[in-house]
């Protein structure tokens, strides 16, 4: 009774995992590739209204804003079929050179619409296009930041979507040389803006407003990330993509395009400091309003022309007298969610939980420690794969007091099998007094009948802690292991049903075992192996497949995640064989492998 509360115990655990696997994986999947579909069809159908009635460079702006609030972002409701090249040739520019970034400053608007990640590429090839974050407003996938004024009668034209800056001279925005651009409109006022980038991914945009006029103004600076299309989206439930911010009393506001679709705006409260904006698996684009002057945040999704997702910020008014000035200051983050780096602009700007702009989940207690155990040991090996076998290894001694007490107990459980049987059958008529003959032996052999799912129990938040680090965080994309394996976060590229590459064919997802599931299966197999087959046949069947169950379904795994599995096995089998000679307990490995191959007697026999 007792061996199989434990059989039914860990086929629990494996059903728990199989559902999560489910939920976590093959769900979002399935949605993600309805959602491409979906997004596809719509850029289609907008090229195609482009090519029908659009000259390029053509929009139209949206109807007219109400007064006091953030000016519409322009790019209408036809997209024009240029391309990247010709969008970005229509305007005139400021380049954009750091060691992290090229790209360039659209001075119509003086957005940030244009910028390329240097150190990204689009696939493991070193020689595959350059990761593409931000892009003009023309395009498909117009994404970019903004900053502005709002205005009214008193202060005139004031800088908006629509202003063309001046740029003092011909620089490049470099970490050494900030470029500073100028605006006067007709009543007096003079905008001075001041653009500088760090070696990373953080611009500081500085406006100066000088009142040349006769009379006080009043004038509110806004701030918005938009982005007219909606990314593959990879996950919908292991991570968050889409709007995000950390604001006022609310802290960590998540709203993915679903959801924002559903509520079209959602304003919470007014804030003194903070962050928001946009945030894909591995890039982010978000704004961080000046701590000087009380925002109003907001996250929105706006059909009115084009369709787009926007998260934005309103200052209160700033009131500047005659012959005065005033300056706000705006930080803008865009580029790679690279978690030390992140770390280090939450500590040193003082940006509250700028941290959880990379989604460490409900378990960051565990996540986050989870990545910094294996980043620490990356920088020791310098390869990931290494250091996550060898955080294998540390999470091993961790847990090994509990685990030798458990394999410590199974080892006593099967020494005291004949005892177990002998109560079994003297008591095979009475159920009760044969379980209370069982809790008398185990309580004077000191045995806990549970402890066999102790190890298995473990293993549960520590796989999908480490699942979630590599699924998550940038430093393990396109992170290669040795050999065949040139990125840990994708799965096994490799599979047995094409003899590993020998034969040139095209194999669907479903087939596509590779090396390290198979090891991982084999590693399970025998590790199942270590302990007696149950007598029941339906118990053996399960016994038996579980480790077939497992080779398919981690095969869709990350690489490093069924390297970590295999791995993890392969110290338990050593582990409990070496517990179970000392505690003097007969090992089964040998005797169950060598069983599959003995000629099963016929009932006859």
């Amino acid at each position: 009774m007792e061996n199989n509360r434990n059989f039914f115990i860990t086929i629990a655990l494996s059903v728990l995992i199989l559902s999560l696997w489910q939920y976590f994986y093959v769900m979002p999947r399935s949605e993600a590739q309805r959602e491409a579909a979906r997004i596809e069809e719509q850029r289609v159908a907008e090229q195609k209204k482009a090519a029908e009635g659009a000259k390029p460079g053509d929009v139209t702006t949206p109807g007219a804003t109400a007064p006091g609030a953030i000016p519409n972002a322009p790019g209408g409701d036809v997209v024009s079929p240029a391309s990247r090249e010709q969008a970005l040739a229509a305007t005139s520019r400021v380049k954009i050179d750091t060691p992290s970034l090229s790209g360039s400053i659209n001075l119509t608007g003086g957005r940030l619409d244009d910028l390329k990640l240097k150190h990204y590429t689009e696939t493991v090839d070193k020689t595959s296009p350059q990761i593409q974050l931000l892009n003009p407003q023309a395009l498909p996938t117009g994404y970019y930041a903004e900053t502005g004024f709002v205005g009214n009668e008193a202060t005139g034209m004031v800088p908006g979507p629509e202003t063309v800056w001046t740029a003092d001279g011909n620089a490049t925005l470099t970490p050494a040389t900030p470029v500073t651009l100028t605006f006067t409109n007709d009543k007096g006022l003079t905008f001075k803006r001041t653009i500088s980038v760090d070696g990373d991914y953080m611009f500081t945009v500085s406006d100066t407003v000088q009142n040349s006029g006769a009379a006080s103004v009043t004038l509110s600076n806004y701030g918005r990330v938009t982005r007219f299309d909606k990314p593959l989206v990879a996950s919908t439930y292991v991570l968050h993509e889409g709007l995000i911010g950390v604001t006022g009393t609310e802290g960590l506001q998540e709203h993915k395009y679903a959801d924002i679709e559903s509520k079209k705006q959602y304003t919470p409260s007014k804030s003194t400091d903070g962050w928001l904006g946009i945030t894909d698996k591995y890039w982010a684009v978000t704004l961080v309003p000046s701590e000087k002057q009380p925002f109003q945040p907001r996250y929105g999704y706006f059909e009115d022309g084009r369709h787009r997702y926007q998260s934005d910020f309103l200052t209160d008014p700033i009131t500047i007298a005659a012959g005065q000035s005033a300056t706000v200051e705006t930080e803008i983050f865009a580029g790679a969610k690279e978690v030390n780096k992140i770390n280090a602009y939450a500590q040193d700007r003082n940006i509250r939980l700028f941290d959880r702009l990379i989604d460490w989940g409900w378990f960051i207690w565990i996540t986050k420690p989870m990545f910094w155990l294996i980043d620490t040991l990356y920088k020791f090996f310098g390869n990931f794969g290494l250091a996550i076998l060898a955080t294998t290894v540390v999470v091993k001694t961790l847990f090994f007091p509990l685990a030798n007490k458990s394999y410590a107990s199974m080892a006593n459980m099967k020494k005291v099998q004949p005892k177990m049987l002998e109560i079994r059958e003297k008591y095979a008529d009475d159920k009760m007094k044969q379980q209370q003959a069982m809790m008398e032996l185990y309580k004077t052999e000191k045995i806990n009948p549970l402890a066999g799912c102790w190890p298995v129990a473990l293993q549960i938040p520590v796989f999908f802690a480490l699942y979630k680090v590599l699924y998550i965080t940038i430093e393990m994309r396109h992170a290669p292991f040795f050999g065949w394996i040139q990125d840990l976060a994708a799965p096994d590229p490799t599979s047995l049903f094409n003899l590993f590459g020998l034969i040139p064919i095209t194999l669907p997802h479903m087939l596509m075992i590779g090396v390290w599931p198979l090891i991982m299966g084999v590693t399970m197999f025998l590790q199942m192996r270590m302990n007696p087959t149950p007598p029941d046949p339906t118990q053996a069947a399960i016994f038996t497949w579980m480790p077939v169950i497992f080779t398919f379904m981690m095969a869709g795994f990350p690489a490093g995640l069924v390297i970590y599995w295999a791995w993890n096995n392969t110290l338990s089998i050593l582990q409990q064989g070496v517990i179970m000679k000392r505690q003097g307990a007969r090992i089964e490995l040998w005797d169950n492998l060598t069983a599959l191959f003995k000629k099963k007697p016929s009932p006859a026999e």
